[in-house]
């Protein structure tokens, strides 16, 4: 019998921290890298927390699929008769991790037909855990202390709205789309952050914007993604319709734009992507 939410929930927020536990004796140590096929970078740490993770996972409901990224050869056929998944990234950030940055977070995703049903994201080096899922809210918990968050619509007076990107990729694309921004909405702050910690800065409302004009991959962006449409957020294909997990050959995902839902210049930026 599959356990109800809240038990699937309160379940998932102790594995990642059980991951994270794992993966900080390897932080700012000698630890050896090597290359997958696709030339990303994979540690003793990713494999420790992936671990785990799936096997707590197995154990918290054996009816429940996983799919990580350190086990991902899971032929389509097989993953297209799935209807309830759990994505997983054991360690998101890895090359920041290498470098010695806190910004690498676990996360941890449950997916039904699709769609997000509710993401747990946890920052091992601060002890902090994000989840939330739509239609259930968003909360921040650092150790015993958890408050529920919320994603701003409206920016502060006297202040700019705040995009949020990555250190390590961009494109041509996505530097043409923050100059339309700033041109249509007035001057942007631009901050940087590491992994799935991103769409958690929009989720407690410390940043307005994440589009992402380059690739990524399916358990890159899921847990997150929970968590922020659980705080009044969104995640839009560049058509403007939701951004889903189908069970395509490819695992990367397309181009996406992750904003409040209610955003008042959400159609702004959808003509800019699609002008």
């Amino acid at each position: 019998m599959s356990r109800a939410l809240p038990e699937l929930i309160q379940g998932v927020i102790e594995l990642v921290h059980q991951a994270g536990d794992a993966i900080l004796p390897f932080w700012r140590a000698d630890v050896a890298v090597t290359a997958k096929a696709d030339d990303s970078p994979v540690t003793a740490a990713d494999l420790a927390a992936h671990h785990v993770l799936v096997d707590g996972l197995t154990a918290l409901d054996p009816s429940i699929a996983v799919l990580s990224e350190e086990d991902a050869n899971i032929a389509q056929h097989v993953r297209a008769g799935w209807t309830r998944w759990w994505l997983v990234d054991p360690l998101d950030g890895t090359k920041e991790f290498i470098s010695g940055s806190e910004e690498f977070t676990v996360n941890v995703a449950l997916i039904e037909h699709g769609r997000v049903v509710f993401g747990v994201v946890s920052m091992p080096t601060r002890g902090r855990c994000y989840y939330g899922g739509a239609g259930i809210g968003a909360w921040r918990a650092d150790g015993e202390q958890i408050k529920p968050i919320r994603v701003r619509t409206v920016v502060p007076a006297g202040e700019s709205l705040t995009v949020v990107a990555s250190r390590r990729h961009s494109s041509p694309e996505q530097e043409a789309l923050l100059a339309g921004l700033s041109e249509h909405l007035g001057e942007l702050t631009l901050t940087s952050v590491g992994s799935s910690l991103k769409f958690c800065l929009l989720a407690e409302g410390a940043a307005d914007c994440y589009p992402r004009l380059a690739p990524t991959s399916q358990w890159d962006t899921a847990a997150a993604q929970g968590v922020l449409e659980g705080a009044g957020g969104v995640v839009l294909q560049l058509d403007g319709q939701p951004f889903t997990y189908p069970a395509r050959e490819s695992l990367l995902n397309a181009s996406f734009l992750a904003l409040p839902a209610q955003a008042p210049w959400r159609e702004t930026l959808l003509a800019l992507v699609q002008g």
